[in-house]
């Protein structure tokens, strides 16, 4: 017989839960929240043909293991029926324009032909920012949200949880999207950042004293992701992880302070600094391991979190959308 849908629990693939009267087969696995039924969440739950039929329930060992994992193809990314992509020319709340692939760096972002990555108050990018009110999306593109210093994690917790149902029930039509880790499970389509050793090292973020930075992601991490702060690495059992189709985005070579016209790409934004300067999803080569990081237009280079600190490093890639 097949189990019945319940919330808190861990869901990973092959398994099949029964919910009013119906059966649902996992899409993507994850915790679940009293709010994310399964005939609400069509991105977690795909409902099998013939009302109460459906195989029994069992757990698949869960794919997100850092090992091995790097042999896995991402999902294809395909976007939500009739639904208006978030990366078209709507200008509201301080959303722009698409930039041409052909690095023209003309963009503005409707307010007096300001280019896109100068207002760090709406900063284009792979943000995860607010738009309309509440509604918060978890990909690109979105105007980014600046938290107050004084303030604690709790708001961008919340803005966090948004992004994420967002992207779970199907409202994000982006190809990669920030969703909430959970310690040391990591999603089955998390962008890979780089590696060390035997591990894959996954591109993620987390506040932290006012600002939200671009960091790494692991099963092998202490909680599961770390960042680099005022020189020193901070382990976090609270952030985002980067998801998606891996396809839609491709690493830059750049080299020193970043010059973002000269990528002749849109980078993908991470976070903000604590001084409003945008920071950039980058990664580099560190004593044989490649390992993600920021970057920005005011640093002297990338910054990887690294052995208890922070390395500065010179040459790096950035993350842009392909």
């Amino acid at each position: 017989m097949t189990r019945g849908w319940e919330p808190g629990t861990q869901y990973n693939h092959g398994d099949v839960v029964s919910y009013n009267g119906s059966n649902y087969k996992i899409i993507q696995p994850h915790r679940s929240q009293g709010d994310w039924t399964p005939d609400v969440t069509p991105a977690l739950w795909g409902k099998i043909p013939g009302g109460g039929h459906g195989q029994q329930q069992g757990h698949c060992p869960p794919p997100q293991q850092s090992h091995g994992h790097q042999n896995q193809a991402p999902p294809a990314y395909q976007a939500p029926q009739n639904q208006q992509p978030l990366n078209n020319d709507n200008k509201t709340q301080g959303q722009g324009p698409e930039p041409q692939k052909s690095g023209n760096d003309s963009d503005s972002d409707g307010e007096g032909g300001k280019k896109w990555y100068k207002d760090s108050k709406k900063l284009l990018g792979l943000a995860g920012g607010l738009v309309g009110g509440a509604a918060l999306v978890g990909g690109a593109v979105a105007a980014y949200k600046h938290y107050d210093k004084k303030k604690d994690q709790k708001e961008w917790l919340e803005d966090a949880q948004a992004r994420t149902m967002a992207v779970r029930s199907g409202q994000s039509s982006d190809p990669v999207n920030w969703v909430l880790g959970d310690g040391k499970n990591i999603p089955f389509n998390a962008i890979p950042g780089g590696k060390e050793n035997n591990s894959v090292l996954y591109i993620s973020r987390g506040f932290h004293k006012g600002s939200t930075t671009p960091g790494k992601a692991s099963a092998a991490l202490k909680t599961g992701a770390v960042i680099g702060y005022a020189h020193d690495e901070v382990d976090l059992a609270q952030y985002e992880i980067l998801v998606g189709d891996s396809r839609a985005v491709r690493w830059i070579p750049a080299a020193g302070k970043l010059n973002i016209q000269a990528l002749g790409a849109r980078p993908v934004q991470g976070g903000v600094d604590t001084d409003g300067t945008p920071l950039f999803v980058v990664r580099a080569n560190i004593k044989g391991g490649v390992h993600p990081g920021k970057a920005s237009e005011k640093l002297k280079g990338a910054f990887i979190p690294y052995g208890g600190g922070e390395e500065e490093v010179q040459n790096y890639e950035v993350l842009c959308f392909a």
